[in-house]
């Protein structure tokens, strides 16, 4: 999303990681998505791709110094403990030894209800603008939300649910939900 705003072309390559082609490992030794290269530079998380997006072109200054304590705390909660308990969520086959509903009470406790009591008092998680911490938080609050999205709307957070139903239906996010075919490289394809 970060790309799409500042107005930066890029060829997406949908990767399938069980056949992860030799030129996206030789570039990117762990050989995770996403991956970007630009020129001889490879970024190789979301966050740092979206901050060097931003930096190339942020007209609506998503990427203020303003509230920059805020905007690191959000998203390092969400990066580290809420992106844990997402995949425990979306996985409980792997995590056996987890209770679901623990693993639930969780969530909503220590990320969703603090997301929502923020979105009480304003439009966005820092205030009446937008930040950087809406954009990179949103794709995890869309992911949980995916698990059972009958079960997430009988939650007690209206504001959390409009935000995120504003996001899904933005022309910004839209315009990038394209789905593209598995990208081979074209070494593989003369085989």
């Amino acid at each position: 999303m970060a790309l799409a705003y500042a107005g930066i072309p890029v060829e997406i390559r949908e990767i399938s990681l069980k056949e992860k082609p030799p030129s996206m490992v030789a570039i990117s030794p762990k050989a995770t998505v996403p991956v970007m290269q630009y020129g001889n530079l490879v970024l190789e998380q979301s966050l740092d791709i979206m901050r060097w997006a931003l930096s190339q072109h942020d007209p609506d200054g998503w990427l203020t110094d303003e509230n920059t304590v805020d905007v690191n705390t959000l998203i390092d909660a969400n990066d580290s403990s809420f992106k844990k308990i997402l995949d425990q969520y979306k996985y409980p086959s792997r995590f056996p030894e987890l209770n679901p509903v623990d693993v639930l009470t969780s969530a909503l406790n220590q990320h969703l209800r603090p997301l929502n009591d923020r979105l009480m008092k304003a439009q966005f998680l820092l205030g009446a603008k937008l930040s950087m911490a809406d954009v990179a938080i949103f794709p995890f609050i869309r992911q949980f939300h995916m698990v059972d999205e009958t079960l997430f709307s009988l939650y007690q957070l209206e504001p959390l649910k409009k935000w995120l139903n504003d996001w899904m239906e933005s022309e910004l996010f839209l315009s990038i939900m394209q789905k593209h075919p598995v990208w081979q490289d074209a070494s593989l394809e003369k085989l």
